[in-house]
């Protein structure tokens, strides 16, 4: 196009910098946000938070992936800007075993994860030598294993932490027999078990939140470390378009709306950390 004819088509404002500011906006306009997201209430809260980006004028395309490799490997690859599925214990373990240039965007929903039975109604009744169910992966179980201790039910090694695995207990007066058990398959775990380790998501997911909705202890806002984060490439973390899509999560009143609903409208099955005082 010859240049007298694009600056009659186009109208610059007064100054440099405010053109450059317009042709920038309009670029982010022009181009959507693609994030990775697993099934469940995490899909289900960002399809209604893009829905509402879109009304502000930001595009924002949402793929759906059902495991817990490929959002990483696709966000590494370009295919991705975001993914929102993983908590901060899996991501750096993710980052150890692919060396990842990944940083942590912004903070989302924390899935409390909760001691479930449908054998007894109190920890005061888990008898000596009863069979507790925990999640056989090693970021999982950790935090598996220190609500069992914040339950007091066993005592950890000192300063093992998230970290701590079933070789980490120092007291089990109980004498537990511990099962380990893929997380997924923790919901189907407790017709065969005294107590499990399990997370209310899934259980109301599975169809029984009256189930997710008993649980015998829960985890809080402490855990804060297992939140889900929204995760983006170093080189492209400063992104405007990702601090408004996350702010909008953030402060919607229909996304909270959407998260409180799948988790059966109980504020013990989840928390919002980045409400925390």
């Amino acid at each position: 196009m010859h240049a007298k004819n694009f600056i009659r088509r186009f109208r610059f404002p007064q100054s440099l910098a405010g053109a450059i500011l317009a042709l920038s906006a309009a670029f982010s306009h022009a181009q959507a946000l693609t994030i990775g997201v697993t099934p469940g209430v995490i899909a289900d809260s960002i399809q209604v938070a893009a829905a509402e980006a879109k009304r502000q004028g930001l595009e924002v395309r949402v793929v759906e992936m059902t495991d817990w490799t490929t959002p990483n490997v696709a966000l590494q690859s370009g295919d991705l800007d975001l993914n929102y599925f993983q908590h901060t214990a899996f991501l750096e373990n993710a980052i150890r075993e692919r060396d990842y240039a990944f940083a942590i965007a912004g903070y989302g929903v924390l899935p409390n994860i909760g001691l479930f039975s449908t054998r007894i109604k109190s920890l005061a009744q888990l008898k000596d030598g009863a069979t507790v169910a925990v999640a056989n992966d090693p970021v999982n179980q950790g935090r598996g294993l220190l609500l069992l201790e914040r339950a007091g039910l066993i005592k950890l090694k000192p300063g093992v932490g998230a970290k701590a695995s079933l070789a980490d207990i120092a007291s089990n007066p109980k004498k537990l027999d511990f099962k380990e058990i893929e997380g997924p398959q923790l919901v189907r775990a407790l017709d065969d078990v005294d107590l499990a380790q399990g997370y209310p998501a899934h259980l109301v997911a599975a169809g029984k939140p009256e189930i997710a909705k008993s649980g015998l202890q829960y985890s809080t806002v402490d855990d804060q470390r297992f939140a889900i984060v929204f995760v983006s490439r170093t080189s492209n973390a400063a992104d405007p378009r990702i601090r408004k899509f996350i702010t909008l999560y953030q402060q919607s009143p229909a996304v909270l709306a959407k998260i409180d609903e799948r988790y059966a409208h109980d504020k013990r099955l989840y928390s919002l950390p980045w409400q925390k005082p």
